[in-house]
C-alpha cells in the first residue's frame, strides 16, 4: 500500500512533520517544500495528497498569510491537529556550553526563548527560516560553535545532544495546524467546521448571523476578519464552530445563508485539540 504523501512547510524534523505524525502517524512520505504557497502548489499538482499547515500560535497569534491561501486555492479542511511547541538548545555530542558563541534558528522560536537569551547576553543570536535546517546545518558543516533551538525529533534525526531542554518562556506554547485536502473526505463524525462569508455594511449585520448560531447551540470557537482586497470597509470573516445535534448545525447554516455573502463551508471535520 502506497504511503500517504504529506506536504509540509519546512525540511524534516521540522515541527510541521511533527504535526504531520502526530495526525497521521509515522508511516507517512513527507514532501518538504520551502514555502506555504508552495504546500499548496504541491498539493493542487496532485504530487501530494494532503497538506500540513499552521494557522495559528497561542503566543504569536493567528497566520494571517495562510488564511489568504485557503481562500486562494479553495481546498478543503479535513482535520486539525494541536501541538505543544517545546524548544531545546543542541548542538554536536561533545560540545561543551561555555564553547558555543552562536543560536541559530526560527525568529518566531528565538522570541519564545527571550528569558534564556536574557539570562544569557552573550550569545550572538542568528535567525533562520526553519528550526529543524538550523540542526542540520550543524551537523553537516561540523560547527562546534553553534548551537540550534529545535524539537527531539531534530536532536534525533541529526544525531545532536540537548543541552538545554524546554527553554521555551512559555510553558503552555501551542500551535495549531490545519490537514488539507484537495476535496472533502465524507465522514458521519464532524463535529467542526471551518467557515468563510462576508456580511453586507449595516448595523448588525454580523451580530445577526451570531446570534443564529447561538440560538441553534453552536459554539463558536475562533472568528477572524480579514480585508477584501481593493474593497474598502470589506471583510472576509473566517469561523470556526462545534456542535453536539447534526441537525442543529444543519438548520443554522440554512438560515445563516440568507444572511451573508458568498458564504463558504472550508471544511467539516473532526474537533482534535488534544495538545
Amino acid at each position: 500500500m502506497q504511503k500517504k504523501r504529506i506536504a509540509i512547510q519546512g525540511i524534516r524534523a521540522s515541527f510541521h512533520e511533527e504535526a504531520a505524525f502526530k495526525f497521521f502517524g509515522t508511516d507517512i512520505e513527507t514532501i518538504e517544500c520551502d514555502s506555504f504557497k508552495q504546500t499548496c502548489e504541491v498539493l493542487k499538482d496532485k504530487k501530494a495528497d494532503y497538506v500540513v499547515m499552521a494557522i495559528e500560535n497561542s503566543i504569536a497569534g493567528s497566520l494571517l498569510p495562510n488564511y489568504t491561501l485557503l481562500r486562494e486555492y479553495n481546498f478543503s479542511i479535513v482535520g486539525e491537529v494541536y501541538l505543544a511547541i517545546q524548544l531545546h538548545l543542541m548542538a554536536l555530542p561533545g560540545v561543551k556550553f561555555k564553547d558555543v558563541k552562536y543560536v541559530q534558528s526560527h525568529p518566531i522560536a528565538i522570541r519564545q526563548c527571550s528569558d534564556f537569551f536574557d539570562e544569557f547576553p552573550n550569545l550572538q543570536v542568528i535567525e533562520s527560516s526553519d528550526t529543524a535546517a538550523c540542526a542540520k546545518k550543524i551537523r553537516e558543516e561540523n560547527l562546534t560553535d553553534t548551537a540550534a533551538i529545535a524539537n527531539l525529533l531534530a536532536a534525533k534525526l541529526y544525531d545532536l545532544q540537548v543541552m538545554e531542554r524546554r527553554i521555551e518562556s512559555n510553558k503552555k506554547n501551542f500551535t495549531r495546524f490545519l490537514i488539507l485536502a484537495d476535496k472533502p473526505i465524507g465522514t458521519t463524525e464532524s463535529n467542526k467546521a471551518s467557515l468563510s462569508f462576508q456580511v453586507g455594511n449595516s448595523v448588525g449585520s454580523l451580530a445577526e448571523v451570531l446570534n443564529i448560531f447561538s440560538e441553534y447551540k453552536i459554539n463558536l470557537s475562533k472568528i477572524q476578519s480579514m480585508p477584501v482586497l481593493g474593497k474598502r470597509n470589506e471583510y472576509n470573516f473566517y469561523v470556526d464552530i462545534e456542535w453536539k445535534n447534526q441537525s442543529d448545525y444543519d438548520a443554522a447554516i440554512r438560515k445563516v445563508l440568507k444572511y451573508t455573502i458568498n458564504f463558504t463551508i472550508m471544511g467539516e471535520y473532526q474537533k482534535n485539540d488534544k495538545v
